[in-house]
């Protein structure tokens, strides 16, 4: 039986160096967005064959029409809601066996808070959300996610749950971020600083 399989990536800054496109002002972020043939942290793993068809059809569908949106945190639904729209995906490619992306920041209220989060150098995670059923297999001591999975999107989270995957920026936002590293800390408060964002608006 299908049910919404959620695994999240970490999505860590080495260098606090945001940059915006000097040309149209984007907020761009590119790194890791899954993973091939890897037991994850969820004890998932995802077959190279399922994941490089159901990329190709995201690409085809989504991100080259440009309605590849994500939202900030995971809603337990197959849809994409529209009023909780962060992000939209740009551009996708493989790296061996990583699913490697470009992420646009859009300048909507959850996309907003994603900025904010990321200017302040906290830890976050990038999420792929699908449709499908998992299988137990005792050799690779992981449930491999079968042949009846849909990609649905990749959303931002505040729980990393899967390790050696790193997203890095793009572009300038802010050159006084240039002149020092991003001091990363996994226990930031995040609810905290979204509480102070918000009250804010």
């Amino acid at each position: 039986m299908k049910q919404v399989l959620i695994d999240v990536m970490p999505f860590e800054f080495k260098k606090c160096a945001l940059n915006e496109s000097l040309k149209d002002g984007k907020l761009l972020v590119s790194g890791v967005l899954q993973r091939a043939d890897a037991k994850n942290q969820n004890g998932r793993l995802y077959p190279s064959d399922v994941l490089k068809r159901e990329a190709e059809k995201y690409m085809e569908n989504f991100v080259k029409q440009r309605r590849a949106m994500g939202e900030l945190d995971h809603p337990e639904s197959s849809v994409v809601n529209l009023k909780n729209v962060s992000h939209n995906i740009t551009d996708m490619s493989w790296d061996g066996k990583d699913l490697v992306g470009t992420v646009e920041i859009l300048p909507t209220p959850s996309g907003n808070i994603l900025r904010d989060l990321l200017q302040s150098g906290i830890l976050l995670g990038i999420s792929s959300r699908g449709l499908g059923s998992v299988k137990k297999d005792m050799r690779e001591g992981a449930d491999v996610v079968q042949d009846d999975f849909d990609l649905i999107a990749f959303d931002f989270v505040s729980n990393p749950s899967t390790q050696g995957a790193f997203m890095y920026p793009q572009g300038k936002i802010n050159e006084s971020f240039e002149q020092h590293k991003t001091i990363i800390n996994p226990y930031s408060n995040v609810e905290r600083i979204i509480h102070n964002i918000l009250s804010e608006l």
